[in-house]
């Protein structure tokens, strides 16, 4: 806890006094650096364009995940243990190697600098993540919960919507906990795809340099907030967390 209370503390300094005193509490206490941020567009709207492009990309990676880590877990195909560990490579696969061939692609078809284009770049590694954490919850399901619901005269798309989606909500909620935490860290791809009318919170911390040195205080405030949304999140999955590590298996 002790660097997270120190940030607090630095947040509500002024730069001079970060630089000059040590101190375990501001002497003097001031509101100015959040002032600034609620106030300055370019430092709020850069929370509200990682919230948009955070969300899209958890929609997208779980939606696409849940289909894909079914057939992994019900069925056997060629190559299914290849794919399925191919699957965790990409999430192994740093994203500098994948920065520039994004940043050609979206500028060539006009997706630069938009939410959905970091949205879709995260996908490469969230999708993987999230097949590996519901494969493990879908598969603690057993297969005669199906074959009841074909009994019954459920189809499938009925059957998935309505029964097994509810059997696995908490895979779900760990899957979606989990992306959204990796796709609101991540600052590369986020920072290269964006320049102005998308770009992160994250891009906007790191440009906060002038003449007299960085804005320390700024930018301890700014630190601050960004752990708010983590926080938030956390605290209605924490109960699944660790099964959500074990991939669903405890």
């Amino acid at each position: 806890m002790l660097p997270i209370y120190w940030l607090l503390n630095m947040s509500f300094k002024t730069t001079n006094e970060i630089i000059n005193t040590f101190s375990l509490w501001p002497i003097n206490f001031t509101f100015e650096n959040y002032i600034k941020i609620f106030t300055d567009s370019t430092w709020y709207m850069g929370y509200f364009n990682s919230l948009a492009y955070v969300l899209l990309n958890t929609i997208l990676s779980v939606t696409a995940a849940l289909p894909a880590a079914y057939a992994f877990s019900r069925y056997k195909f060629v190559g299914d243990k290849h794919l399925f560990f191919w699957l965790l490579t990409n999430r192994m696969a740093p994203p500098a190697v994948f920065a520039l061939p994004f940043f050609q692609l979206y500028s060539s078809i006009n997706l630069f600098d938009t939410h959905i284009a970091v949205a879709l770049a995260h996908c490469l590694f969230n999708i993987p993540l999230a097949v590996w954490i519901l494969e493990g919850f879908i598969s603690a399901v057993p297969k005669e919960l199906d074959e009841t619901a074909y009994i019954d005269g459920y189809s499938f798309p009925r059957f998935f919507i309505k029964i097994f989606i509810p059997t696995i909500t908490a895979g779900i909620g760990i899957a979606c906990f989990f992306c959204f935490m990796f796709s609101w860290v991540e600052l590369l791809l986020a920072k290269t795809l964006t320049s102005v009318e998308a770009k992160p919170i994250a891009a906007t911390m790191t440009r906060t340099a002038s003449t007299a040195g960085y804005e320390l205080g700024l930018l301890a405030a700014a630190g601050s907030l960004t752990i708010l949304p983590g926080a938030f999140v956390i605290y209605f999955v924490r109960n699944y967390i660790a099964k959500g590590f074990a991939l669903g298996r405890v």
